[in-house]
This record gives structure tokens, C-alpha cells and sequence, in this order.
């Protein structure tokens, strides 16, 4: 049986670009509400996840004007 996150996580796939992007961007606004020693531990779970999956070679590295490339592309065209 699918978790609550999990069947977000699958209809999100299914959005539109700029929907997935507009999202993203509530949900971090979200964030802000949060107290600092919550942000710190989401943080700090997010980095752990994705060490792991770089070690477990599940992700793979990536430069960061690759990153902040495709980043600035997805900002564009959300605006």
C-alpha cells in the first residue's frame, strides 16, 4: 500500500512542468514557517538521503553549472 507521500509523489509526475515547478515553490514557501531546529534536521535528513544514493550509485553527480543551469531554465519557465 502506497504512503500519503508516495501518492503525491506520483500524481506530481503527472503535472505539467510548470505546475511541478509552481508546486515546489508553495511548498518551500511552506518551509519558512518552520522553526530552524526543524529546517535544520529536514536538511540534514536530505543531505544523509542523497550521500546514500551517491555512495549506493542510485544518483549520480553532477557539476554545479549543470545544476544551476537547468535550475535557471526551470525558473524562466515558470515566469
Amino acid at each position: 500500500m502506497l504512503t500519503e507521500f508516495e501518492k503525491c509523489k506520483q500524481q506530481a509526475k503527472h503535472l505539467p512542468l510548470q505546475d511541478r515547478a509552481r508546486l515546489i515553490k508553495h511548498l518551500i514557501a511552506e518551509l519558512d514557517e518552520l522553526d530552524e531546529q526543524e529546517l535544520e534536521r529536514l536538511w540534514f535528513d536530505e543531505a544523509t538521503r542523497r550521500f546514500q544514493g551517491f555512495k549506493s550509485a542510485k544518483i549520480q553527480a553532477r557539476s554545479s553549472d549543470d545544476v544551476f543551469r537547468d535550475a535557471r531554465k526551470i525558473l524562466q519557465d515558470v515566469r
